[in-house]
């Protein structure tokens, strides 16, 4: 599941995905509200990661700066 589209704009699950990560959270945390196979939601996860929206460090995602700037 793409989270980014072709012209460069989040998708809404991508959008609200970085909303909830204003604050840092585990994998485990972030299946809950994503209710996705895990493998999808990694995905997800990876793709924010590569676009430097969010930071993986260890078993925690959150937002970069350029995250915080997609949300307002």
């Amino acid at each position: 599941m793409a989270c980014i589209t072709p012209d460069g704009q989040l998708t809404t699950t991508a959008s609200n995905l970085l909303k909830f990560l204003a604050e840092p959270k585990t994998l485990e945390e972030i299946k809950t509200p994503f209710p996705r196979p895990t493998y999808i939601l990694r995905s997800m996860l990876r793709e924010l990661v590569q676009a430097g929206f969010i930071l993986e460090e260890g078993d925690t995602f959150s937002l970069t700066d350029k995250g915080k700037g997609k949300i307002g």
